[in-house]
Protein backbone atom coordinates (compact mmCIF):
# COMPACT_ATOMS: atom_id res chain seq x y z
CA UNK A 1 0.00 0.00 0.00
CA UNK A 2 1.20 3.53 -1.19
CA UNK A 3 1.49 6.01 2.09
CA UNK A 4 3.03 9.30 1.86
CA UNK A 5 6.01 10.18 3.48
CA UNK A 6 8.20 12.91 4.52
CA UNK A 7 11.67 12.32 3.05
CA UNK A 8 14.83 14.02 5.08
CA UNK A 9 18.49 13.23 5.80
CA UNK A 10 18.49 10.97 8.18
CA UNK A 11 20.29 13.11 10.49
CA UNK A 12 16.92 15.36 10.95
CA UNK A 13 14.88 12.23 11.05
CA UNK A 14 14.11 13.02 15.33
CA UNK A 15 13.68 16.58 14.77
CA UNK A 16 11.01 15.97 11.77
CA UNK A 17 9.24 13.19 13.31
CA UNK A 18 8.79 15.27 16.31
CA UNK A 19 7.20 18.28 14.51
CA UNK A 20 5.18 15.77 12.45
CA UNK A 21 3.80 13.85 15.68
CA UNK A 22 3.24 17.84 17.39
CA UNK A 23 0.87 18.43 14.14
CA UNK A 24 -1.00 15.19 14.17
CA UNK A 25 0.29 14.11 10.97
CA UNK A 26 2.38 11.37 11.53
CA UNK A 27 1.13 7.60 11.05
CA UNK A 28 2.77 5.73 13.75
CA UNK A 29 1.18 2.43 12.12
CA UNK A 30 3.56 2.23 9.59
CA UNK A 31 7.75 1.61 9.98
CA UNK A 32 10.19 4.36 9.29
CA UNK A 33 12.69 3.25 6.20
CA UNK A 34 16.00 4.67 5.89
CA UNK A 35 17.87 4.09 2.72
CA UNK A 36 21.14 5.78 1.45
CA UNK A 37 21.06 8.26 4.03
CA UNK A 38 17.17 9.78 3.76
CA UNK A 39 14.65 8.63 6.40
CA UNK A 40 11.48 8.55 4.98
CA UNK A 41 8.85 9.04 8.21
CA UNK A 42 5.14 8.44 7.04
CA UNK A 43 2.29 10.47 7.93
CA UNK A 44 -1.81 10.44 7.75
CA UNK A 45 -2.24 12.54 4.69
CA UNK A 46 -0.41 15.62 2.71
CA UNK A 47 -2.50 18.00 3.87
CA UNK A 48 -1.52 17.43 7.26
CA UNK A 49 2.13 18.12 6.79
CA UNK A 50 3.75 21.87 7.62
CA UNK A 51 3.57 23.81 4.67
CA UNK A 52 7.65 23.66 5.11
CA UNK A 53 8.14 20.13 5.05
CA UNK A 54 5.35 19.48 2.38
CA UNK A 55 8.16 19.80 -0.89
CA UNK A 56 9.88 16.64 0.89
CA UNK A 57 6.77 14.06 0.46
CA UNK A 58 6.77 11.10 -1.41
CA UNK A 59 5.42 7.82 -2.06
CA UNK A 60 6.51 5.42 -0.64
CA UNK A 61 5.47 1.23 0.53
CA UNK A 62 6.46 1.05 4.35
CA UNK A 63 5.62 -1.94 6.23
CA UNK A 64 3.22 -2.08 8.90
CA UNK A 65 4.76 -1.80 12.54
CA UNK A 66 3.31 -4.03 14.98
CA UNK A 67 1.47 -1.76 17.93
CA UNK A 68 3.59 -1.77 21.03
CA UNK A 69 1.98 -2.14 24.47
CA UNK A 70 0.93 0.93 25.96
CA UNK A 71 -0.14 1.59 29.50
CA UNK A 72 -3.55 1.77 28.61
CA UNK A 73 -3.34 -1.59 26.79
CA UNK A 74 -2.64 -2.86 30.67
CA UNK A 75 -4.72 -0.65 32.31
CA UNK A 76 -7.95 -0.86 31.01
CA UNK A 77 -8.32 3.07 30.71
CA UNK A 78 -6.10 5.77 28.98
CA UNK A 79 -3.68 7.77 31.88
CA UNK A 80 -2.97 11.06 32.22
CA UNK A 81 1.24 11.35 32.04
CA UNK A 82 3.61 13.20 30.32
CA UNK A 83 7.31 12.20 28.53
CA UNK A 84 10.00 14.36 29.94
CA UNK A 85 13.19 12.30 28.54
CA UNK A 86 13.57 8.93 29.70
CA UNK A 87 11.07 10.22 33.35
CA UNK A 88 7.44 9.37 32.52
CA UNK A 89 5.45 12.11 34.85
CA UNK A 90 1.96 11.23 36.62
CA UNK A 91 -0.84 13.68 37.67
CA UNK A 92 -2.62 11.62 40.17
CA UNK A 93 -3.80 12.46 43.60
CA UNK A 94 -4.59 8.76 44.61
CA UNK A 95 -1.57 7.30 45.34
CA UNK A 96 -2.58 3.72 44.74
CA UNK A 97 -3.64 5.09 41.34
CA UNK A 98 -0.56 6.87 40.71
CA UNK A 99 1.59 3.19 41.33
CA UNK A 100 -0.75 1.26 39.71
CA UNK A 101 -0.16 3.41 36.68
CA UNK A 102 3.50 3.66 37.39
CA UNK A 103 3.71 -0.23 36.92
CA UNK A 104 1.79 -0.22 33.41
CA UNK A 105 4.75 1.92 32.75
CA UNK A 106 7.10 -0.16 33.50
CA UNK A 107 5.02 -3.22 32.11
CA UNK A 108 4.39 -1.27 28.66
CA UNK A 109 6.58 -0.61 25.44
CA UNK A 110 7.38 3.23 26.71
CA UNK A 111 11.09 4.09 26.99
CA UNK A 112 11.45 4.86 30.68
CA UNK A 113 13.59 5.08 33.47
CA UNK A 114 11.75 6.41 35.84
CA UNK A 115 8.11 7.02 36.61
CA UNK A 116 7.56 10.48 39.18
CA UNK A 117 3.87 11.52 40.27
CA UNK A 118 3.55 15.60 40.67
CA UNK A 119 4.09 15.93 44.89
CA UNK A 120 3.14 19.65 44.72
CA UNK A 121 2.68 22.78 42.30
CA UNK A 122 5.49 24.82 41.14
CA UNK A 123 7.06 26.04 43.69
CA UNK A 124 8.83 29.16 45.05
CA UNK A 125 11.04 31.68 42.81
CA UNK A 126 13.18 29.06 41.37
CA UNK A 127 9.74 27.46 40.06
CA UNK A 128 10.40 24.10 40.88
CA UNK A 129 8.11 21.35 42.21
CA UNK A 130 8.11 18.58 44.56
CA UNK A 131 8.03 14.39 43.10
CA UNK A 132 7.02 11.49 44.25
CA UNK A 133 9.24 9.04 42.99
CA UNK A 134 7.31 5.54 41.58
CA UNK A 135 9.45 3.75 39.86
CA UNK A 136 12.95 3.85 38.94
CA UNK A 137 15.75 5.81 41.33
CA UNK A 138 16.31 9.17 39.56
CA UNK A 139 15.20 12.50 38.15
CA UNK A 140 17.98 13.33 36.06
CA UNK A 141 17.37 12.83 31.94
CA UNK A 142 18.16 13.94 28.86
CA UNK A 143 15.14 15.63 27.10
CA UNK A 144 15.47 15.60 22.98
CA UNK A 145 14.06 18.87 21.03
CA UNK A 146 13.76 19.56 17.77
CA UNK A 147 18.02 18.26 16.96
CA UNK A 148 19.43 19.59 20.47
CA UNK A 149 20.00 17.69 23.65
CA UNK A 150 19.49 19.24 27.34
CA UNK A 151 20.30 17.66 30.42
CA UNK A 152 18.26 18.44 33.35
CA UNK A 153 16.93 17.20 36.92
CA UNK A 154 13.10 17.85 37.10
CA UNK A 155 13.59 18.35 40.95
CA UNK A 156 15.89 21.21 40.64
CA UNK A 157 14.29 23.25 37.72
CA UNK A 158 11.97 23.92 35.55
CA UNK A 159 11.27 22.52 32.19
CA UNK A 160 8.31 22.26 29.95
CA UNK A 161 8.34 19.79 27.03
CA UNK A 162 5.17 21.33 26.07
CA UNK A 163 6.25 24.44 24.81
CA UNK A 164 8.63 23.04 22.17
CA UNK A 165 6.77 24.18 19.37
CA UNK A 166 6.66 27.83 21.03
CA UNK A 167 10.29 27.74 21.20
CA UNK A 168 10.65 26.70 17.75
CA UNK A 169 8.54 29.43 16.80
CA UNK A 170 10.68 32.09 18.63
CA UNK A 171 13.98 30.69 17.01
CA UNK A 172 12.59 30.37 13.21
CA UNK A 173 12.92 33.90 13.92
CA UNK A 174 16.81 34.23 14.58
CA UNK A 175 19.16 36.03 12.15
CA UNK A 176 22.82 34.91 12.36
CA UNK A 177 25.30 37.64 13.93
CA UNK A 178 22.33 39.02 16.15
CA UNK A 179 22.61 39.69 19.95
CA UNK A 180 19.88 37.73 21.94
CA UNK A 181 19.52 37.78 25.51
CA UNK A 182 17.15 35.16 27.70
CA UNK A 183 16.42 37.01 31.08
CA UNK A 184 14.93 33.74 32.65
CA UNK A 185 16.82 30.81 30.50
CA UNK A 186 16.35 27.77 32.82
CA UNK A 187 18.79 25.18 31.24
CA UNK A 188 18.93 26.67 27.74
CA UNK A 189 15.98 25.64 25.67
CA UNK A 190 15.74 28.91 24.49
CA UNK A 191 19.36 30.26 24.12
CA UNK A 192 20.89 26.88 22.96
CA UNK A 193 19.11 26.76 19.47
CA UNK A 194 19.01 30.54 19.56
CA UNK A 195 22.89 30.33 19.63
CA UNK A 196 22.79 27.45 16.84
CA UNK A 197 21.29 29.69 14.79
CA UNK A 198 23.86 31.64 15.25
CA UNK A 199 23.39 34.28 17.34
CA UNK A 200 25.54 35.81 20.06
CA UNK A 201 23.34 35.34 23.14
CA UNK A 202 23.37 36.19 26.87
CA UNK A 203 21.63 33.82 29.00
CA UNK A 204 20.70 34.26 32.77
CA UNK A 205 18.51 32.65 35.10
CA UNK A 206 18.50 32.80 38.76
CA UNK A 207 18.57 29.13 39.57
CA UNK A 208 21.90 28.45 39.95
CA UNK A 209 21.85 24.44 38.98
CA UNK A 210 19.64 26.06 36.24
CA UNK A 211 22.95 27.39 34.92
CA UNK A 212 25.09 25.25 35.37
CA UNK A 213 23.06 22.58 33.24
CA UNK A 214 22.87 25.71 30.73
CA UNK A 215 26.47 25.40 30.95
CA UNK A 216 27.10 22.05 30.29
CA UNK A 217 24.25 21.43 28.02
CA UNK A 218 25.90 24.73 26.00
CA UNK A 219 28.92 22.56 25.70
CA UNK A 220 26.88 19.00 25.39
CA UNK A 221 25.42 21.02 21.90
CA UNK A 222 28.50 22.80 20.50
CA UNK A 223 27.43 26.29 21.40
CA UNK A 224 29.70 27.22 24.36
CA UNK A 225 31.32 30.13 22.42
CA UNK A 226 28.08 31.71 21.96
CA UNK A 227 27.07 31.90 25.23
CA UNK A 228 27.26 33.74 27.59
CA UNK A 229 25.76 32.30 30.94
CA UNK A 230 24.86 34.50 34.05
CA UNK A 231 23.63 33.61 37.58
CA UNK A 232 21.58 35.59 39.00
CA UNK A 233 18.21 38.13 39.21
CA UNK A 234 18.74 40.01 35.66
CA UNK A 235 17.97 42.97 37.19
CA UNK A 236 21.00 43.04 38.94
CA UNK A 237 23.38 41.47 36.65
CA UNK A 238 22.62 42.53 33.13
CA UNK A 239 24.21 46.20 33.34
CA UNK A 240 27.24 45.08 31.42
CA UNK A 241 24.78 44.42 28.61
CA UNK A 242 23.03 48.08 28.37
CA UNK A 243 21.44 49.08 24.79
CA UNK A 244 23.34 45.59 23.44
CA UNK A 245 20.38 42.91 22.57
CA UNK A 246 18.75 42.52 19.31
CA UNK A 247 16.60 40.37 20.48
CA UNK A 248 14.84 39.31 24.26
CA UNK A 249 13.43 36.50 25.26
CA UNK A 250 11.16 36.92 28.65
CA UNK A 251 9.71 33.76 29.45
CA UNK A 252 8.56 34.06 33.04
CA UNK A 253 4.73 35.15 32.32
CA UNK A 254 3.31 35.40 36.44
CA UNK A 255 5.92 38.00 36.30
CA UNK A 256 7.88 39.49 33.21
CA UNK A 257 6.35 42.65 33.75
CA UNK A 258 8.45 42.98 36.97
CA UNK A 259 11.46 42.94 34.51
CA UNK A 260 9.97 45.21 31.90
CA UNK A 261 12.50 48.19 32.43
CA UNK A 262 15.03 45.61 32.62
CA UNK A 263 14.74 44.61 28.82
CA UNK A 264 13.93 48.38 28.21
CA UNK A 265 17.49 49.64 29.08
CA UNK A 266 18.91 46.03 27.61
CA UNK A 267 17.16 46.79 24.24
CA UNK A 268 19.78 47.79 21.61
CA UNK A 269 18.37 50.56 18.48
CA UNK A 270 15.94 48.24 17.06
CA UNK A 271 14.97 45.41 19.49
CA UNK A 272 12.10 42.15 19.66
CA UNK A 273 10.95 41.44 22.66
CA UNK A 274 9.33 38.36 22.92
CA UNK A 275 7.05 39.14 26.18
CA UNK A 276 5.20 35.91 27.68
CA UNK A 277 1.98 36.75 30.25
CA UNK A 278 -1.06 35.45 31.81
CA UNK A 279 -4.18 37.19 30.98
CA UNK A 280 -8.05 36.85 31.67
CA UNK A 281 -9.37 35.64 28.14
CA UNK A 282 -11.43 39.37 27.97
CA UNK A 283 -8.71 40.97 27.18
CA UNK A 284 -5.35 38.46 27.51
CA UNK A 285 -3.02 41.22 25.31
CA UNK A 286 -3.87 44.53 26.72
CA UNK A 287 -2.14 44.88 29.75
CA UNK A 288 0.85 43.38 28.34
CA UNK A 289 1.13 46.01 25.69
CA UNK A 290 0.61 49.03 28.17
CA UNK A 291 2.86 47.47 30.41
CA UNK A 292 5.50 47.16 27.58
CA UNK A 293 4.82 50.42 26.28
CA UNK A 294 5.08 51.84 29.41
CA UNK A 295 8.69 50.88 30.31
CA UNK A 296 9.56 51.79 27.02
CA UNK A 297 8.80 54.91 27.75
CA UNK A 298 10.08 58.32 25.75
CA UNK A 299 13.12 56.72 24.21
CA UNK A 300 11.76 54.11 21.92
CA UNK A 301 8.58 53.47 19.43
CA UNK A 302 6.64 50.35 20.24
CA UNK A 303 5.08 48.22 17.70
CA UNK A 304 3.36 45.05 18.49
CA UNK A 305 3.88 42.67 15.82
CA UNK A 306 2.53 39.13 16.98
CA UNK A 307 -0.04 38.56 19.59
CA UNK A 308 -0.47 34.88 19.77
CA UNK A 309 -2.09 32.76 22.46
CA UNK A 310 0.30 30.32 23.47
CA UNK A 311 -1.56 27.74 25.33
CA UNK A 312 -5.14 27.87 27.82
CA UNK A 313 -3.19 28.21 31.78
CA UNK A 314 -6.36 27.90 33.97
CA UNK A 315 -10.22 28.20 33.24
CA UNK A 316 -10.73 31.67 31.46
CA UNK A 317 -6.70 32.70 31.79
CA UNK A 318 -4.34 32.31 28.86
CA UNK A 319 -0.80 31.95 28.30
CA UNK A 320 -0.25 34.39 25.64
CA UNK A 321 3.37 35.56 23.58
CA UNK A 322 3.83 39.34 22.24
CA UNK A 323 6.61 40.44 19.87
CA UNK A 324 6.71 43.87 20.28
CA UNK A 325 9.55 45.37 18.37
CA UNK A 326 10.79 48.69 20.17
CA UNK A 327 12.86 51.26 17.91
CA UNK A 328 14.96 54.30 19.26
CA UNK A 329 13.43 57.45 18.40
Amino acid sequence: MTVPCVAVARERGEEVRRRLAEADAFAGEYEIDVADGTIYLPVTDRADVPESLRESVVDREPGRRETPTTPADLLGYEPSIERLGDVVIVDEADPDRAAEIAEAVMASDIPCETVVNRASPIEGELRVRRWDVLAGNGTETVHREYGHEFLLDIAEVYFSPRLATERRRIVEQVEPDEHAFDMFAGVGPYAIPMADAGAEVVACDLNERAVAYLRENAARNGVADRITAVHGDVREVATDWTGWADRIVMNLPHSADEFLETAAALAGDDCVIHYYDIQHEDDPFGPGRTAIEEAAGDDYDVTVETERVVRSYAPHELNVRLDARLTRR
